[in-house]
């Protein structure tokens, strides 16, 4: 039965002869070409027979045909157009799956659940992301709080790392607490860059994010709190009391910076890496009360 599947070198190459396709390095295109893999992150997600799910970059369909056999429903969003000829071709045995010509970034996804999902339906985002675009796909899905109980997504491994990093590690950064502040973040696993055709250079790992009913953390305004995030990490080897003084140079002197941080209890000379996210949410409050 495996053989039949589009998630094998064969039957990948096959496909790639017959439509004369050329990988386009600008839209990332590596496709999958283990069935077991795939196997193991749909395992990881739960998805049943009632589950809905959401594909971004559908490429073959090797990840769409396992989606159609577990899921209820399948959308995929798939911006290059020479695909969908093909992706008609591998996916015309599963009537569950619909293919939706658009860049994902672009998309009403909102819109897109409410026409194809039952009202209340478990959806679980499930995709092999372009490694270009993977933070801004992923911050886009997150903010636009979406129904959905998960996103599970294959991504570069150094990426994934970041999004799921710990304070005190040389991954924990802004993007960590961005990621986090929305969701809980953990990596399922590893995945070797062999199992790819095209090879990327890089090994990946499937990252699970589940989405969170309330952020971790009280922020008084959100796009404060993660502009003074981003300015903590600035320059990773600053303290944290220059990094502020550096962003914060039209409104506070060194000093003023020092007498706030000591107000709190958090010490000048800590890098921005050894805080977590509450330690942020207290020092941005703190800021944002000061300005009013």
């Amino acid at each position: 039965m495996s053989k039949k599947y589009i998630a094998t070198p064969l039957k990948t190459k096959e496909i790639l002869n017959k439509y004369k396709f050329t990988f386009k390095k600008s839209l990332g295109q590596n496709f999958l070409v283990d069935v077991n893999v795939l196997k193991n992150i749909i395992n990881s997600t739960g998805i049943d027979q009632s589950s809905g799910a959401i594909e971004i970059g559908p490429g073959m369909g090797a990840l769409t045909e396992q989606l159609a056999i577990y899921a209820n429903k399948v959308v995929a969003f798939e911006i290059d157009q020479r695909l969908l000829p093909i992706l008609g071709d591998t996916l015309g045995d599963y009537p569950n799956v619909e293919i939706i010509h658009q860049d994902i970034l672009e998309a009403n996804v909102s819109e897109v659940i409410q026409t194809y999902f039952e009202p209340g339906q478990d959806i679980h985002v499930v995709a092999n992301l372009p490694y270009y675009i993977t933070t801004p796909i992923l911050m886009k899905l997150v903010r636009d709080k979406l129904p959905v109980s998960s996103f599970t997504v294959m991504i570069q491994k150094e990426v994934a790392e970041r999004m799921a990093a710990k304070p005190n590690s040389k991954s924990y950064g802004s993007l960590t607490i961005a990621v986090q502040y929305y969701t809980e973040a953990k990596i399922v696993m590893t995945v070797p860059k062999s199992v790819f055709m095209p090879q990327p250079n890089v090994d990946s790992s499937i990252l699970q994010l589940t989405m969170r009913e309330e952020p971790p953390v009280h922020v008084e305004n959100e796009e404060f709190f993660f502009n003074l995030v981003q300015a903590s990490f600035a320059q990773r080897r600053k303290t944290l009391r220059n990094n502020l003084t550096s962003y914060f140079k039209e409104q506070y002197t060194k000093e003023g910076i020092n007498e706030i941080l000591e107000r709190i209890d958090i010490n000048g000379t800590r890098r921005g890496e050894s805080l977590d996210m509450a330690e942020f949410a207290l020092l941005a409050n703190t800021f944002y009360k000061e300005r009013m």
